[in-house]
């Protein structure tokens, strides 16, 4: 198989507009004909699905939530980057794309990174007009912040519930084509399986989640926006729900699946706290742009605190270790993810640590700098030019809860800790994940006519996402990337016609879904569902995380293989395939996350260097960075299918091409 990216010639400045003006069109009177599917209506789904819809093509939404209110782009807190350059600090088209390509550790393609940059304004001109309370300054212009791996503000935000208000704006547009009957919504519901006739996509296989019924849906064309697969690990900051089915039942059926050892591992997240955790919680990233990061540097004091005998505000400034602005002065607090990850890691492993928890891994993210300096200022401002101690330390939390008043008070709830008054415990956890399909230029996989959009698609982050990007390209690739390249492709089924669901084809589909559930259903197993995936989250967080090496990679390939063996064998699945079971429908994700763990430990196994997110412990400097190997690594790495033996899978490689990009050692210091 050759990959074909389609990336357009020309300078990287005109790609987009020409590729644009050359795409193929489909008359309005025509778009009626024409069925699309959209799975997943988070961000890049909603989108995707109302743009569509308001276009005027036949559009078929499906969510296993009970409304697309409640995607996981919900949980998005703090922001999404524009090249607005509102700030007058700099900022451009050419800067968002540059840190971004930076941010990703030169892994990402270089002309999907530039359309995104390009498209990044009008997304929020769009999310304006549908009425998203972006945060705003004193005199009414559009706020912005800091986020990590950047030197300018181009983070646009609204509280710490970005992803919420966001995810508002695209449904109450997804309401809209609804209510016109332009777009069906099919709520609760799972796609399963993928239907291919001819080698194109024509449909999905969807199971009914209340009733357990198996339903057949045709269409011209599919697209997945059906998220990352972070909840590989098991204990992650994504939704119990989320999933990776969607995604590898399309590999399955020949979309080639990349990069899958990418993954982001966020550094302000709330420590782990035992071992009946179900999920983790995130701290915005934006607090970085007010927390300073440290942790004692003697560690008699951390190991004080842990035992509870000392508190943080004990310690002493000279005491603290400001690890991150001490390795990284020109960025400081505010480097990308995964370096501040590794960092906190790294000062753990040394015994710094402290949280009490099993492994004593937890660093403070600490505000009190912040409440004496916002107060300082408030202070002035009100013409009180000698203020109190007092008076200041009022007005500076004053300041940072006007600022991130719901985040601190989730944090509060959760851990029972008045973050105003002690630092916030912290600690990088699975958030993010960056590999996924893979895509060409106009976001289709492999198989023709399967579109695939948002983070469930490989494109535009390379090894690392730096923060605030996840819904840009979400909202990117649904409002103003897919209506056009969909579009191109839905050219030449106009004389098509309605795709009938009683095919051959349909049929295999549907009882491969059904032989699947079958299987569960009549195994006499012992064992829970998660009992499976506590055990894969374990070997996967200790083998294929923050830290990789060989000798963990080949055992975890090994562990897992045995560990599928013992799945099918030994997993207990109750109730029956006619009713609501959240079992089956976590035995089904599950059975999708053991395989896919097995490649995610091969990829990272083949690709011999560090880059961004994924840290082999053989290669890197002196100083513990990244230790990449352009030579022989500079590729986007593809893997292809072949039965149900995954260590049986192939390798493409697609070679990334720096024209406009000088490659460099990354450098935040």
């Amino acid at each position: 198989m050759k990959l074909d990216s389609k990336i357009p010639e020309g300078s990287i400045s005109e790609k987009w507009t020409n590729h644009k003006n050359h795409l193929k069109l489909v008359a309005p009177n025509n778009r009626p004909k024409i069925d699309v599917i959209v799975v997943g209506t988070g961000l890049a789904g909603a989108s995707a699905a109302a743009s569509l819809g308001e276009m005027g093509y036949n559009v078929k939404a499906f969510c296993f939530q009970d409304s697309p209110r409640r995607a996981h782009s919900i949980a998005a807190q703090g922001g999404i980057n524009a090249a607005k350059n509102y700030q007058n600090d700099g900022d451009s088209t050419y800067r968002l794309f540059y840190d971004t390509i930076k941010g990703g550790d030169y892994r990402a393609r270089e002309a999907n990174v530039h359309r995104l940059a390009e498209v990044s304004a009008n997304i929020i001109d769009q999310c304006v007009a549908q009425g998203v309370p972006f945060a705003r300054d004193y005199g009414g212009m559009l706020d912005n912040r800091s986020f990590g791996g950047t030197q300018v503000q181009r983070t646009f935000y609204a509280a710490g519930q970005t992803g919420q208000q966001l995810l508002l704006g695209a449904y109450s547009a997804l309401s809209r084509q609804i209510g016109l009957g332009r777009v069906q919504m099919y709520n609760r519901h799972e796609m399963l399986d993928l239907v291919k006739v001819d080698g194109k996509a024509r449909g999905i296989i969807a199971r009914n989640l209340i009733t357990g019924e198996i339903e057949r849906h045709s269409a011209h064309a599919v697209i997945i926006a059906t998220g990352g697969y972070g909840n590989v690990y098991f204990l992650s900051t994504n939704a119990m729900g989320s999933n990776v089915t969607a995604g590898w039942k399309i590999h399955k059926q020949g979309a080639l699946f990349a990069n899958p050892c990418y993954v982001q591992i966020h550094p302000t997240c709330i420590p782990v706290h035992g071992t009946n955790q179900s999920k983790l919680t995130l701290m915005s990233e934006s607090l970085r742009n007010s927390g300073r990061i440290w942790v004692p540097k003697k560690k008699e004091d951390a190991e004080a605190i842990r035992a509870g005998k000392l508190k943080p505000t004990q310690i002493a400034e000279e005491d603290r270790d400001y690890y991150l602005e001490r390795r990284y002065p020109a960025f400081g607090n505010l480097v990308p993810r995964d370096v501040a990850s590794r960092a906190a890691k790294e000062r753990c492993d040394a015994g710094f640590g402290i949280e009490a928890n099993d492994t004593n891994e937890g660093v403070y993210l600490d505000f009190s700098t912040e409440i004496q300096t916002k107060g300082r200022q408030a202070a002035y401002a009100k013409g009180n030019h000698n203020p109190t101690a007092e008076e200041i330390t009022a007005l500076g939390k004053q300041w940072l809860e006007e600022k991130y008043g719901n985040l601190f008070t989730m944090y509060q709830k959760i851990t029972d800790e008045n973050p105003y008054e002690t630092p916030m415990k912290i600690y990088p956890a699975v958030h993010y994940t960056m590999g996924g399909v893979w895509v060409d230029y106009n976001l289709q996989s492999t198989i023709p006519g399967c579109f695939v959009a948002g983070e469930a698609n490989f494109s535009d982050h390379g090894a690392n996402r730096l923060g605030a990007s996840a819904l840009m390209q979400g909202l990117a690739d649904g409002y103003f990337v897919l209506p056009y390249t969909v579009s191109n492709y839905l050219a030449d089924e106009i004389r098509t016609g309605k795709i009938s669901t009683d095919s051959a084809e349909f049929v295999e589909a549907e009882n491969r879904v059904k032989d699947s559930i079958n299987k569960f259903l009549n195994n006499n197993g012992t064992k829970s569902v998660d009992h499976f995936h506590k055990k894969l989250g374990l070997i996967m967080w200790n083998k294929v995380g923050m830290g990789r090496n060989a000798q963990g990679l080949s055992e975890a390939i090994e562990e897992i293989a045995q560990l599928k063996e013992e799945f099918y064998k030994d997993v207990f699945v109750p109730g029956s395939a006619d009713e609501l079971n959240p079992e089956l429908e976590k035995a089904l994700r599950v059975a999708d996350f053991i395989e896919l763990g097995q490649l995610m430990a091969m990829d990272a196994l083949q690709r011999k260097e560090s880059c961004g997110g994924h840290f082999r412990e053989e290669y890197q400097d002196a100083e513990g960075e990244t230790l990449r190997d352009d030579e022989n690594f500079k590729f986007v790495g593809a893997w292809e299918y072949k039965g149900d033996d995954i260590s049986k899978e192939e390798l493409h490689k697609e070679e990334l091409k720096y024209e406009f990009i000088k490659i460099a050692a990354r450098n935040y210091k």
